[in-house]
């Protein structure tokens, strides 16, 4: 298995992202959902606490019980979505000294809709000095017909914390994925951390090939940043890479982080390989 490739970016001029200016954006279509739903967390002295929960669309936010001084969000689907032309964000921010984890209450369904028009489902991430923030979604189904862009902006303070994990499943039962294009792109202390780019699916050449996912269709990613990690070593091979599918965990040369990239052939594998990705990074 060969991991998506990881693009050196040059030096940043600030912490947030620009796109190049040939970069096309999906236009949308004229009767698609557009929605924005916001997260704020914020240290109080003593817990963290949500002083903006903003549900939108699709978005349904719920504040979970939890142990402890973090605070937890769950997203709840409130209608299908993400479907063609739909255009979805999630704003979420851990300020300064928060503790924050946002999970999924169901995997998250990518359907073709009235329109073939790519729909996008853009993820902000804000973290500030000393903030722990944690994205922890249930998979994302690409099904038959559909279309989406899916990009990650994470802006990270020196100090922050940070665990992401991405898992997608390519297609229901007996049934072939739509187009998915998937991005990463990280920015710690305002310099670049990762830019990452995956596509699966028609028109994509290669795709499925030996290469890329050698027939697997489940893939996943996991993103671990903490300046306590200890990244001096060699990249680590998870699985014997074959019908059960394998990970590899490798540090990022741009800060204390490591990314594990997995692919397996069903999403109870996948988790097992990223939580086995998990558990060895907390070690290091």
């Amino acid at each position: 298995m060969s991991p998506p490739t990881q693009l050196a970016a040059p030096q940043a001029t600030s912490n947030r992202y620009v796109p190049s200016a040939d970069a096309q954006e999906p236009a949308g279509h004229p009767h698609g959902v557009r929605a924005t739903a916001r997260i704020r967390a914020a240290h109080n002295g003593r817990v963290t606490t949500l002083p903006q929960m903003r549900s939108d669309g699709p978005f349904y936010l719920r504040r979970m019980r939890t142990d402890g001084s973090a605070a937890t969000v769950g997203i709840i689907g409130a209608m299908s979505a993400p479907l063609g032309g739909d255009r979805l964000t999630l704003d979420i921010t851990a300020e300064d000294r928060a503790e924050l984890k946002v999970i999924t209450a169901a995997a998250t369904l990518a359907l073709r809709g009235p329109t073939t028009d790519a729909a996008t489902y853009d993820v902000r991430l804000t973290a500030g000095e000393h903030a722990h923030l944690r994205w922890l979604p249930q998979p994302l189904i690409s099904a038959a017909g559909s279309n989406l862009r899916q990009t990650y902006t994470v802006d990270l303070a020196a100090t922050a914390r940070l665990v992401l994990r991405e898992e997608q499943y390519l297609g229901r039962a007996d049934e072939e994925p739509g187009h998915l294009v998937s991005r990463i792109l990280v920015h710690r202390a305002g310099r670049p951390l990762l830019d990452q780019r995956t596509a699966y699916g028609a028109p994509e050449p290669g795709w499925d090939g030996p290469a890329v996912l050698n027939g697997h269709r489940a893939v996943g990613q996991l993103l671990v940043v903490d300046p306590r990690l200890d990244v001096r070593r060699d990249p680590v091979l998870l699985g014997d890479g074959t019908k059960d599918g394998c990970a590899v965990l490798a540090p990022l040369a741009g800060g204390p982080a490591l990314l594990a990239t997995a692919v397996a052939p069903t999403t109870s594998t996948l988790r097992e390989l990223l939580d086995e990705a998990y558990a060895l990074a907390l070690a290091r």
